[in-house]
């Protein structure tokens, strides 16, 4: 009991540890350009520490959230899934098209666009899975390839397609229907007393990226899919002798990968441009692949992740103003990926060392062998 938890201890205290050496880093880049390291930390979290940087927070967490959860999918199986970025833009702008054309009650309306957008997405990413299991193409290169390829269909489609105004100079599609639009959550905020200022709107979207993080932890802890998920990951050996399908597996993980990576995109579709534009967000599916480093693939992880780059982001608005470079947050946020990565790195052979050596010991033992088993 005492071991585990000392073991527990030493897993808390790496991403605690990442954090600080991180700072630290910070501290150091600041101080090359002549800027008090304190005073700098101190105008970030007294910009955070309000209601609109709240609202500015999460609604940049939410993406980066579901962005992690389809690439955390593949990371389970060993599969990187570097596609999410042409798969959520893809799946945002023919979804924010079919669900221009419609008009139906809200929320069926709303249900069907998500819809649409997990299935392009699922359909994309599955490219990349019947490449793996039929002519052995590895996914880090098809999905890469693929992306360039869905920049441009979603550029053709765009312009030619999908565009409400030839003559206007702002490519974007016919703009949603009221029905098609997730309400915001502000009244939410202004019963707890948080009072946003005009034009700062805590998207409805936040709900779904919730119950997408429950629906992951249920799948991949929960599912006999996620326990040959895992198990495929850990031992792809041990996994076929136990009756996984390697090739069904790397389809289905693809598939699945791509529908969540499809809804990545749809909380501003939905809830902030109201249809797809040119300025539509890019970078998320990159972003995500940090967060799902960062939060070691779990949800809660994940979450927590998502929220420390979004409070990155929004407090480095600030330093322009205070003549800081907010070029320091960028490093701040490369360094903690890394930090947690290699600290996770050395906890997991500190714990694994102690339980080789915990066996060792006990078949030493009278008895040891029954006890280690």
């Amino acid at each position: 009991m005492n071991g585990r938890l000392r073991s527990l201890g030493t897993v808390l205290a790496a991403p605690a540890a990442a954090l600080v050496f991180a700072l630290v880093v910070g501290s150091i880049a600041l101080s090359v350009v002549g800027v008090n390291p304190l005073f700098a930390y101190s105008e970030m979290l007294e910009f955070s520490a309000s209601a609109n940087s709240f609202v500015s927070i999460f609604n940049r967490a939410v993406p980066l959230y579901i962005s992690a959860i389809a690439v955390a999918i593949g990371f389970k199986m060993l599969l990187f899934n570097i596609g999410v970025e042409g798969q959520y833009l893809l799946a945002g702008l023919v979804a924010a098209a079919v669900g221009a054309q419609l008009t139906l009650w809200a929320p069926l309306h709303i249900v069907v666009m998500l819809v649409v957008a997990v299935v392009v997405g699922a359909v994309w990413a599955g490219i990349a899975g019947i490449l793996k299991t039929w002519r052995g193409v590895h996914e880090v290169v098809s999905t890469i390839m693929l992306n360039f390829i869905a920049f441009s269909v979603v550029a053709f489609l765009l312009k030619n397609y999908f565009r409400d105004d030839p003559a206007s100079l702002n490519l974007a599609t016919k703009p949603l229907p009221l029905s098609g639009r997730f309400p915001s959550l502000n009244p939410v905020l202004e019963f707890f007393g948080l009072e946003p200022a005009s034009g700062f709107e805590l998207r409805g979207y936040l709900l779904v990226a919730v119950l997408l993080g429950v629906l992951y932890y249920i799948l991949v802890w929960r599912t006999r899919f996620g326990f040959d998920l895992r198990a495929s990951g850990l031992n792809a050996d041990a996994a076929l002798f136990s009756g996984v399908k390697p090739k069904r597996m790397v389809v289905l993980t693809m598939l699945i990968s791509g529908g969540f990576a499809g809804l990545v995109g749809m909380g501003q579709v939905t809830g902030f441009f109201y249809g797809y534009t040119q300025d539509f967000p890019r970078f998320l599916g990159f972003d995500g692949i940090a967060v799902a480093l960062l939060g070691r693939n779990h949800p809660v992880g994940m979450g927590l992740g998502a929220l420390i780059i979004g409070f990155l982001r929004r407090s480095s608005q600030i330093l322009d103003l205070r003549g800081v470079p907010r070029e320091v947050t960028v490093i701040i946020e490369g360094v903690v990926v890394l930090a947690v990565v290699v600290a996770y790195e050395v906890v997991n052979r500190r714990v694994q060392a102690a339980e080789v050596k915990a066996a060792a010991e006990a078949t030493q033992r009278p008895g040891g062998v029954a006890e280690a088993a």
